[in-house]
């Protein structure tokens, strides 16, 4: 346990010869003529060769041509589509004004049955101010005669 380890001593770090690779070039291949293909079944070959000598290989990529776009027409017109969506609106509308007048209505209803209350009750105030003013608790009398009216003169 306490043995003395080669951790820290430099006779664990010992020296290896240092080997160096150099890499060999790549001489350029040349290519084999081509065999006549009829035109346009494969795409053509293309070499290039580098300003260092090396010769790259490859397909030309010819630009890709869109399809031409056709106009479809289509099967509505859009002032059809447009006619529907707004009848369609209109209907969904059309439910909420239905409960809208019912509301009004119904509100409208609610204020006659009040204005009613009211006249009932004011009605019957009126009525016992008048009746308990015989009792004479101090209030004032007010007598009513019968009253003739003849040719547009009044006779009290």
């Amino acid at each position: 346990m306490n043995e003395p380890t080669t951790y820290g001593s430099s006779a664990a770090y010992e020296t290896a010869a240092v080997q160096v690779h150099t890499p060999t070039p790549i001489v350029p291949a040349h290519t084999a003529p081509l065999m006549p293909v009829q035109p346009g079944t494969i795409p053509a070959v293309a070499s290039i060769v580098l300003p260092d000598g090396r010769v790259v290989t490859g397909y030309a990529l010819t630009p890709m041509q869109p399809d031409p776009v056709t106009t479809v027409k289509p099967a509505v017109s859009r002032a059809a589509v447009n006619t529907a969506l707004g009848g369609v609106g209109f209907l969904a509308v059309c439910g909420g004004l239905l409960l809208l007048t019912s509301f009004i209505a119904a509100l409208a209803a609610f204020i006659h049955q009040l204005i009613i209350l009211a006249a009932v009750i004011f009605g019957g105030w009126v009525a016992v101010q008048v009746f308990s003013a015989s009792d004479h608790r101090g209030g004032t009398t007010v007598n009513i005669h019968k009253a003739v009216i003849k040719r547009n003169k009044f006779y009290g």
